[in-house]
């Protein structure tokens, strides 16, 4: 039951932050932008955790660094920096749950079209506009987060997949959206498809690959 009315409250602090926060004063905005992320920290602290496999402290760190990501965006490179290192601490925590299947194994394949896809994308637009010193960071976080994304589908856990495949679309609208075109109702895309991603991912520690049937 407390996890239910949690839920409720992130849901509820989410939209408020999307739809009711000014961007000014800019440190109002951000506390407002944090709230969801520290009740989904809370949300995952204090979940029972089954199976031997799960991770519990991972997905809590992983979650820190991504609320660390969210705060410090601002300052792009040291945001994506804290992103990376969240999105690198998941790997670690779904590898940890690995659940091995042919066909889930093959979801690396479209994850790896979509990386070239995306990689040329952004480098044409940050060369256009003599952004290169930003070609290898964004690359490289393009990388980690598929393979992030693929490590998810490897456990098995609903979840986690969801979770994983949400954090890649929400990536994907915001470097869209910074370096290559405007999106329309972007602000609303980008923060709804994360805060659902962190959710996911939070709710992945007290299911196991065995409960979702995947694959």
């Amino acid at each position: 039951m407390k996890l239910k009315y949690l839920s409720i409250l992130i849901l509820l602090m989410s939209i408020i932050y999307i739809f009711f926060i000014p961007s000014e004063p800019f440190a109002l905005k951000i506390l407002f932008k944090l709230i969801p992320m520290w009740l989904i920290i809370y949300f995952a602290f204090i979940q029972k955790t089954e199976g031997v496999r799960q991770n519990k402290g991972l997905i809590l760190f992983g979650l820190f660094f991504c609320m660390l990501g969210d705060g410090l965006l601002h300052w792009f490179v040291i945001g994506l920096s804290c992103f990376l290192i969240g999105h690198i601490i998941y790997t670690f925590g779904f590898f940890k749950q690995w659940s091995f299947s042919k066909l889930r194994c093959l979801s690396i394949l479209p994850l790896f079209v979509f990386d070239l896809f995306m990689g040329k994308k952004l480098v044409t637009s940050l060369q256009l506009s003599g952004e290169e010193e930003l070609i290898v960071p964004v690359l490289f976080y393009i990388g980690a987060i598929s393979i992030m994304a693929w490590a998810a589908f490897m456990t098995g856990n609903l979840y986690a997949i969801i979770g994983s495949l949400l954090f890649v679309i929400s990536d994907t609208i915001l470097s869209w959206n910074m370096f290559i075109s405007d999106v329309p109702y972007s602000h609303f895309l980008i923060m709804a498809t994360y805060y659902s991603a962190q959710y996911c991912i939070a709710s992945s520690i007290r299911t196991t690959s065995m409960q979702s049937g995947i694959g």
